[in-house]
């Protein structure tokens, strides 16, 4: 196959391949990019391979980072544009199944082609357009067919983390992992619980955040891998309780950790402890923790504007998408009317201070303070009084 015109990012990156060529060595640009640009997609990023070994690339390049050094990865700093670009190479001794104990260097795309995931990633582009295609990577692009290259099992036990890669490209481009490659993912799903789960959360993410999240999570759940991620294990019947939502998107990290919590029947303690588990970040927790808070809330038809706004009025557009994913109603424009109309995000907004209460009530600082200062937020949150100084004020001698 000949791509007749490269696309812009690749053409930007040709004068890097082309002083690669003149110092007398290969350079393709390589892997997902390739892949991206076939099915029409964006590119995101653009890999490099070639057949010089690390310490000649820093020499035909006078910019160079070494950011994966003995992997083969040097960085090259050309303008206001950096490129990797990693040696060929091989690998071998796979002894914790996600890194190799012994990387070696080689002149052969064919080798280093080899040692990819997914016959689809295992595409090269040379200066000219021209596609390298060692494995019917074409094919299986036209047939949106995710295969491994060569023997999956071989693939899976030199990286387990491949399988949640499976599901998750399978999410992304909405293509079906091909028969014998879904075997093995299922007869090696157990491989998956030597991954740090921070790996595993990261193509998990990325699978829930996909346009077709409910294709890979169906697979996911179906070839084993939910067994062996916190929190999952015999929960397949309830995790497969999304695949029934309709025509639903998850328009961030927290939004599905949320309706995964809903499904899965968690307290606020139990949340917490699976999105510890899970090893989110801080802020991930507490937002979905919150969201979680408030959808239980609008379930059971018990709330009110100070529920919302001390759960986070930044977290009810999440909230209200997971009420309509779950088919619970209420009146969402009214409410979000009323939300939208509470002028303060915090009591750091309120225009009289702690120190003003002092002033005002002529008391020294205590729990008197602290007390006021809610009284007055609660109030200025439901609508009971404007938030300026003078009608605070007003409010705060009229209710001691």
């Amino acid at each position: 196959m000949q791509i007749k015109q490269l696309p812009a990012d690749f053409q930007a990156a040709l004068p890097v391949l082309e002083k690669i060529e003149q110092a007398g060595f290969e350079a393709y640009f390589v892997g997902g990019s390739v892949r991206d640009h076939i099915l029409g997609l964006a590119i995101h990023d653009v890999d490099i391979a070639t057949s010089a070994y690390p310490e000649e690339i820093k020499e035909i390049f006078k910019r160079t980072v070494d950011t994966g050094i003995q992997h083969g990865t040097v960085t090259v700093l050309m303008g206001d544009d950096s490129y990797e670009i990693t040696t060929f190479r091989t690998e071998s001794g796979y002894q914790d199944y996600r890194r190799p104990d012994k990387v070696t260097f080689v002149r052969s795309l064919a080798d280093d082609l080899k040692r990819r995931d997914f016959t689809i990633n295992a595409l090269a582009v040379d200066k000219n357009g021209q596609v390298i295609d060692k494995f019917d990577g074409l094919k299986d692009l036209d047939k949106k067919i995710i295969r491994a290259v060569g023997h999956a099992e071989e693939r899976f036990h030199e990286d387990a983390l491949r399988m949640m890669r499976a599901v998750r490209f399978q999410a992304q481009l909405n293509f079906k992992i091909e028969e014998k490659t879904a075997q093995a993912i299922a007869d090696n799903a157990p491989l998956l619980a030597k991954i740090a789960i921070e790996r595993i959360r990261e193509e998990f993410v990325k699978m829930m955040l996909s346009q077709n999240w409910q294709t890979g999570l169906a697979d996911f759940i179906k070839l084993g891998l939910s067994e062996y991620c916190p929190g999952f294990k015999d929960q397949k019947l309830e995790l497969a309780e999304l695949l029934d939502v309709k025509d639903a998107k998850f328009s961030d990290e927290e939004a599905a950790f949320s309706a995964i919590g809903y499904v899965l029947s968690l307290n606020h303690q139990e949340f917490n402890k699976f999105l510890r588990d899970w090893k989110v970040s801080n802020k991930t927790r507490e937002i979905s923790l919150n969201t979680l808070n408030l959808l239980h809330l609008f379930e059971s038809q018990d709330f009110d504007l100070w529920n919302i706004y001390k759960l986070g009025t930044d977290n009810l557009n999440r909230t209200i998408e997971l009420s309509k994913m779950f088919q619970i109603e209420f009146d969402y424009t009214n409410l979000k009317q009323k939300v939208d109309q509470i002028s303060i995000k915090s009591s750091h907004d309120l225009e009289l201070t702690g120190k003003n209460v002092c002033e005002i009530l002529d008391v020294k600082p205590g729990p008197i303070i602290g007390k006021s200062m809610s009284q007055m937020e609660r109030a200025v949150v439901e609508g009971n009084v404007s938030n300026n100084f003078d009608d605070l004020r007003h409010y705060l001698l009229s209710n001691q």
